[in-house]
């Protein structure tokens, strides 16, 4: 099977929404409006600060979920609506 690049696009407002993509298979994200936000509201320092607010939660919740390095992270690491039957089945 031949494999191509998946990017998501829209919705990206965290750092845990980039790490999610990442391990349902996104090869990457864009981010546009955190970034449009922060620079109609701060300039260049406010699109610094939310790009390093992203960075630092992406890090922490790949920290939390035991992961030195991109390629470790997987889809192992998220429960989808798919998975709840599976994970928590109702009584």
């Amino acid at each position: 099977m031949e494999k191509f690049p998946v990017f998501l696009d829209g919705g990206v407002r965290r750092g845990t929404d980039v790490f999610k993509a990442l391990a349902l298979g996104a090869s990457g994200v864009f981010i546009g409006r955190p970034v449009v936000f922060s620079l109609a509201a701060d300039g260049e320092a406010g699109v610094r600060k939310v790009l390093q607010i992203l960075r630092d939660e992406f890090e922490l919740t790949m920290a939390l979920c035991g992961c030195r390095s991109l390629k470790e992270i997987s889809r192992a690491h998220v429960v989808t609506e798919l998975d709840r039957q599976r994970v928590a089945p109702r009584l």
